[in-house]
């Protein structure tokens, strides 16, 4: 049994690399990264992380610290699903669905990381391995771009490997959004897949209103066009609106997509490891989903999540997040032809480039030993 030795984790503030802007948070000034890393007392490690656009890193950062490293002393790193529940039960009633369910993620992903890294076996072969190639597309955070702008956008996503593209949606004028996305449709062809999300721009009205007048382009998805909360309004939207309907970033457990998949309407499940509960939760989620006869894509954290989606029979597309850590990684996501491979290295297959984030540090690493 290796027991775990030491605790590190971090919270920076990254620039965003481009402007990026949709219909609910705005302007996205900063994003802030959450890293943990893992040793354990045979000297292998592990390393997680969760983000958000802007607020909230702090807590994140302080339940991680607090909360949940106490949790962990003296325990065998090995028993992920008995940790797991550990931390969800200690922080439920005070944390269920806020900042302790991101400071578990971040913590889960690192112990499957060092159990992936201690066996030398890459993470997506741990969790079943069923095909280290996904379909992969472009996740634009672009509501402030105009057609010409937008289609140069997209025409550099292609040329980085990408035959996919999401378009953000949800400005004031309807008619602005119908001719972006019909924009996108003109200059691509009809072989191209477009998807779109509102970021719970709309009430559910307005939400099959756009649908309707967006729905000639052609989009494969609609996606999160009302808040998560409104788990009925999803059946309306998707039975009236007349688009398939996508939702899942802002659901917090397996519960609560279970609750949405219960009432209907979702096409698409798309859990984001970084906040839904980690690795444990999010192929409990792909399951679930499985079982409704659905296929499971993602949200964020593209680096991990392809680990993930290679691991399950149903999946669908990878979403390439405009959040994305490729500068801060010793291996980005490799993109070609419409895919992500989910490379053979051991664990999640890469690390943080820490002198290259050392200077978006906010206060001092929290280094904890057991």
């Amino acid at each position: 049994m290796a027991e775990l030795d030491k605790l590190d984790a971090r919270l920076y503030h990254l620039p965003p690399q481009t402007r990026l802007v949709d219909a609910r948070h705005g302007e996205h000034d900063v994003i802030e990264l959450i890293t943990v890393e893992l040793t354990n007392t045979d000297g292998a490690k592990g390393i997680g992380y969760s983000f958000t656009g802007g607020h909230n890193g702090a807590a994140i950062l302080k339940s991680v610290t607090d909360d949940l490293a106490p949790l962990l002393a003296g325990e065998d790193a090995d028993r992920i699903s008995y940790l797991w529940d550990k931390m969800w039960w200690a922080c439920h009633y005070g944390g269920r669905g806020g900042a302790a369910v991101f400071a578990l993620s971040a913590l889960d992903i690192a112990l499957w990381d060092l159990k992936a890294r201690g066996l030398q076996t890459p993470l997506w072969r741990l969790l079943g391995g069923h095909d280290p190639v996904v379909r992969c597309y472009a996740g634009g955070i672009d509501l402030h771009l105009d057609p010409p702008e937008l289609v140069k956008t997209a025409q550099d996503a292609v040329r980085s490997g990408h035959q996919a593209y999401k378009v953000k949606i949800g400005r004031d004028r309807l008619s602005e959004d119908v001719v972006r996305v019909a924009a996108l449709r003109s200059e691509f062809g009809d072989d191209f897949t477009l998807m779109m999300d509102a970021n719970m721009k709309y009430r559910v009205a307005d939400a099959i209103e756009a649908a309707r007048a967006i729905a000639p382009s052609r989009p494969l998805w609609f996606e999160e066009p009302v808040v998560p909360e409104d788990k009925s309004g999803y059946r309306k939207v998707s039975d009236l609106g007349g688009l398939p309907v996508a939702s899942g970033e802002n659901f917090r457990s397996v519960w609560e997509f279970r609750e949405a998949l219960d009432f209907g309407g979702l096409s698409y499940v798309q859990p984001d490891v970084t906040n839904c509960g980690g690795v444990s939760a999010f192929m409990k989620i792909a399951n679930l989903a499985d079982a409704y006869h659905l296929p499971v894509s993602s949200h964020g954290a593209h680096d991990i999540t392809v680990h993930l989606l290679a691991a399950c029979a149903n999946a669908s597309y990878l979403e390439a997040h405009g959040f994305g850590l490729d500068r801060y990684v010793t291996a980005p996501l490799q993109i070609k032809d419409g895919t992500a491979i989910a490379a053979d290295t051991p664990g999640i297959g890469f690390d943080f480039d820490t002198d290259g984030l050392s200077k978006y540090l906010v206060g001092t690493p929290f280094i904890h030993s057991y």
